[in-house]
């Protein structure tokens, strides 16, 4: 076995709220038939609980949460050819934590303008939503750019069939 072709992945599925991480990574984690984690299981009690009071987390209150999930895809890595995870990583530093140690760690961008997102979370049945949270969210992000050649990017303004399928051909002209 060539070691190209031994080489395992991970992607993690990055953008803000309501750009449709967890429902791509489903989909395509389903169509690759491989591992797919939801990074926001891993946060630690005490963030579920300040989230939960409607307190915004710090960078303090992320990092063990980034960590977390550094040593998820560590692992994920070890024993999937192709393992995918969900995580907003809207700034350049949270991207860094998560790629620290990991070789063939890659972000897929999920990127979409305010209306669009704004539009996709008034239609979705059952979920708390307020213009100023996404509003936070955009404000926070911190657009990946030339700097970061591990960040590949997907433009979510097409339907959502689109959108999986053009992730599911990110990561198979990404990877050995």
């Amino acid at each position: 076995m060539t070691e190209a072709s031994s080489q395992h992945y991970v992607f993690v599925l990055m953008g803000v709220s309501g750009s449709g991480k967890s429902v791509v990574a489903n989909q395509v984690s389903q169509k690759l038939q491989t591992a797919f984690l939801d990074g926001d299981f891993l946060h630690p009690r005490s963030n579920i609980l300040k989230m939960a009071e409607g307190q915004p987390l710090n960078d303090q209150d992320r990092a063990p949460w980034l960590q977390a999930i550094n040593d998820a895809a560590f692992a994920m890595q070890r024993t999937q050819k192709v393992s995918i995870i969900v995580c907003s990583s809207l700034k350049k530093s949270y991207r860094d934590i998560l790629r620290d140690g990991i070789k063939n760690l890659k972000f897929i961008y999920l990127k979409g303008d305010f209306e669009t997102i704004e539009q996709r979370l008034k239609v979705r049945k059952g979920h708390f939503f307020k213009t100023n949270m996404l509003v936070t969210q955009f404000d926070t992000l911190e657009e990946p750019n030339g700097s970061e050649s591990d960040v590949l990017v997907v433009d979510i303004s097409h339907s959502l069939d689109d959108v999986i399928a053009e992730t599911v051909e990110t990561i198979k002209n990404n990877i050995q």
